[in-house]
């Protein structure tokens, strides 16, 4: 991972998405968020708005996520996506709408780490795409979560496997170390 040209990008982390399968999320994210913009690198929140006739009503008769405060960020992140580098507003699963890929073009980010809810879709659809677009995706299994349950979270990084590699999944220490590692940088003898 080149941690030096890296984003985070926190995925959906809205009340809307937090239920009893996705709880534990929240402080994995919030201790990820608040360690890695410690250490001055960027991080850029999504949110995900649904609306009236959109294939979420259409094809799953899905109608939640319309309005406050339900998708409102989660309150323990509140804070920090107010002094994110990004907020970015979407109507589908994935991160790359046109604002966000001209974001991460722009940044000039070779890396996106990837967090949220939920897992098996817009964490998933968002590293792949990430992938299909020419930049390294890495998900942190620890700091991700399905609202579906465990077994849909787990399905999730079974496809990730196979999307974007089994060496793109990471933990949180796992990300920190290379985080850390970049920071002090080679050791000279």
């Amino acid at each position: 991972m080149d941690t030096s040209s890296a984003a985070l990008i926190v995925i959906d982390m809205q009340n809307g998405f937090v239920n009893h399968h996705s709880r534990h999320a929240v402080p994995a994210v919030t201790d990820l968020v608040a360690r890695w913009s410690a250490a001055g690198r960027p991080v850029v929140f999504t949110r995900y708005f649904n609306y009236p006739d959109s294939p979420y009503e259409r094809f799953f008769q899905w109608r939640r996520l319309q309005e406050s405060p339900e998708t409102d960020i989660v309150p323990e992140l509140a804070d920090a996506a107010g002094h994110a580098h990004a907020v970015v507003d979407k109507t589908g699963y994935t991160l790359f709408a046109p604002e966000a890929t001209d974001l991460v073009r722009r940044a000039g980010w070779t890396d996106l780490v990837f967090c949220g809810i939920a897992t098996e879709s817009c964490v998933l659809k968002s590293a792949a795409d990430a992938f299909e677009h020419g930049y390294a995706p890495w998900i942190v299994t620890d700091a991700c979560a399905s609202d579906a349950g465990p077994e849909v979270h787990d399905a999730g990084l079974l496809v990730a496997r196979r999307l974007i590699g089994t060496g793109q999944l990471v933990d949180s220490d796992g990300v920190m170390g290379q985080l850390s590692a970049c920071a002090v940088g080679p050791v000279l003898e």
